[in-house]
C-alpha cells in the first residue's frame, strides 16, 4: 500500500503544470538561502503575502471543513488550536514582519539541515493527493497547501516552536507541552512513514515513555 501512495504521488507530480512544480522548486530555493530567522521570516511573509482574501477564505473553509468532521467532543477541544496553528502564527508573522521586527533578528536558523530537508521535501508535498474524501475538490490545490507549509516553516524555524500549538490535544489524551524552554509531543515519531507530514521537520523532542 505504501508502494502505491508513492506511486500516486508521483503521477499527481507529472500531472501538474511545470511551471506550477518550478514555481514551488523557486520558493523553497529561497526559503534555504536565508542565512538567519529573520532573513527566513522575511522571506515567508512575502510569500504569504501574495495570498488573496479569497484565498485565505478557502483556505480557512478547508480548516472548518476538516474540523467539522471529527468526532465530538474532540472536534470542539482542537478547534482553537487548529485555529492558531494556522492563521495564529500567520498573524504574528505579518505583525513581526509590518512592525520591522524580523529585520532585527539576525540569530542564524537553528538547525539549517532541518530547513533544507523540509525545502526539499516542499514541491512533492505541495502536490500529494492523500485527501480524495474532501467534499470540495477546488480544495485540492497545491498553493493551499503551500501556505500551510509557509507557515509550518515560520513556526519551526523562524520562532523556533513546534508545528502544532503547545497544548494542542491528541487522541488518546495527548498533547503538545513546554518544559523548561525544551518542546514535546506523545506523537511526533509516528509520522516518519508520511514524508510531507510537518512533524518530520518539528523541534519538539519525542516523549520517552511513548516510544514503541
Amino acid at each position: 500500500m505504501a508502494g502505491e501512495g508513492r506511486e500516486e504521488t508521483k503521477a499527481a507530480l507529472a500531472e501538474e503544470s511545470c511551471e506550477d512544480v518550478a514555481h514551488i522548486r523557486a520558493i523553497a530555493g529561497r526559503l534555504k538561502e536565508a542565512g538567519s530567522r529573520g532573513e527566513l521570516g522575511t522571506a515567508i511573509a512575502r510569500e504569504v503575502l501574495k495570498y488573496t482574501h479569497f484565498e485565505l477564505q478557502v483556505i480557512g473553509g478547508r480548516l472548518n471543513n476538516e474540523i467539522a468532521r471529527l468526532p465530538s467532543p474532540y472536534r470542539e477541544r482542537i478547534r482553537p488550536y487548529f485555529i492558531d496553528q494556522i492563521f495564529g502564527t500567520h498573524h504574528r508573522l505579518l505583525v513581526m514582519h509590518r512592525n520591522g521586527d524580523l529585520v532585527r533578528v539576525t540569530r542564524p536558523v537553528k538547525d539549517p539541515v532541518t530547513l533544507c530537508a523540509f525545502c526539499d521535501m516542499l514541491p512533492a508535498g505541495c502536490f500529494v493527493t492523500d485527501d480524495r474524501s474532501e467534499l470540495y475538490p477546488h480544495f485540492r490545490n497545491p498553493r493551499n497547501r503551500l501556505f500551510y507549509y509557509l507557515i509550518a516553516a515560520c513556526a519551526m524555524f523562524v520562532l523556533g516552536e513546534p508545528g502544532h500549538p503547545v497544548g494542542m490535544p491528541f487522541p488518546g489524551g495527548f498533547t503538545v507541552e513546554k518544559r523548561g524552554s525544551e518542546y514535546y509531543c506523545l506523537i511526533r515519531d509516528r509520522e516518519k512513514e508520511v514524508p510531507h507530514s510537518i512533524c518530520n521537520f518539528c523541534p519538539a523532542k519525542q516523549t520517552d515513555e511513548n516510544r514503541a
